[in-house]
């Protein structure tokens, strides 16, 4: 959990982030840079309850933790400015990393990357989604499937210097339907590896527990009973899923 002073401690704006749907602020506590995301300041959505997707971020970052990848950047939820809201540990990514992108299609590259689709660009040129082959970005696949994330976006992950990535934007999780949409598809059908399967084992048996306790503050029963089926689901197959349902698979813009 995040020190008592970052808590209690007076939250600063500091700049308006425009590029996010929601209203989103960089601010400080102290020497800390963070994200503020005031609840004041999300937009209704027609399938998920209004004035929780803050909750769902700091739930996100929940089950993060108990998966024990350092998906999700330190999340929690506390007053400021405008009110209550999510507030994140602000990250400085490596700007020369990209762990998603679109390429021309004949010219990707033939180690290291996963093939998700081919779209035509506003040129008319064809060009192919991919994203890394890595531990980190597969970790991340495995954290989307289990919150039912969707949103995961291009933009969504963080390259991180030394090759960590971390993942943010989690207010569109752990609906009760199926809703995930996501670009990192680059698995489909892959088995998961025994890290992969240990740490969906943790959540749950951490949602009998910690997690499960700290999750009803801030999700349903019926949230959480989604959830655990999702892993008990995962579990059992202990391969990434397809796709499925009318809904598109990938979220719209990409990045």
């Amino acid at each position: 959990m995040p020190a008592p002073d970052l808590l209690t401690a007076e939250l600063t704006l500091t700049g308006r982030i425009t590029t996010a749907s929601n209203a989103t602020f960089l601010a400080s506590i102290g020497d800390t840079t963070v994200v503020y995301k005031p609840v004041a300041g999300e937009k209704p959505l027609w399938d998920f309850p209004e004035g929780f997707l803050a909750h769902r971020e700091v739930a996100a970052y929940l089950v993060s933790e108990v998966l024990g990848w350092n998906v999700v950047p330190r999340t929690w939820l506390r007053d400021g400015p405008l009110g209550k809201g999510m507030v994140q540990l602000w990250q400085e990514t490596d700007p020369d990393q990209n762990a998603v992108d679109l390429v021309a299609a004949d010219d990707e590259p033939e180690t290291g990357w996963k093939h998700v689709l081919e779209g035509q660009d506003e040129m008319g040129r064809t060009v192919a989604l991919i994203h890394e082959d890595t531990p980190e970005l597969r970790r991340m696949a495995v954290f989307d499937v289990l919150v039912n994330n969707a949103d995961r976006k291009g933009g969504h992950i963080l390259a991180m210097p030394g090759g960590h990535r971390h993942g943010v934007d989690h207010g569109l999780t752990f609906h009760r339907e199926h809703k995930l949409r996501t670009v990192l598809w680059g698995w489909l059908g892959d088995g998961l590896t025994d890290e992969e399967i240990d740490g969906v084992d943790r959540v749950i048996e951490g949602l009998d527990g910690e997690l499960g306790r700290n999750l009803a503050d801030l999700l349903s029963a019926e949230e959480i009973a989604a959830l655990a089926a999702r892993c008990t689901r995962l579990r059992l197959a202990a391969r990434f899923p397809a796709p499925r349902g009318d809904m598109p698979a990938v979220p719209w813009p990409l990045f």
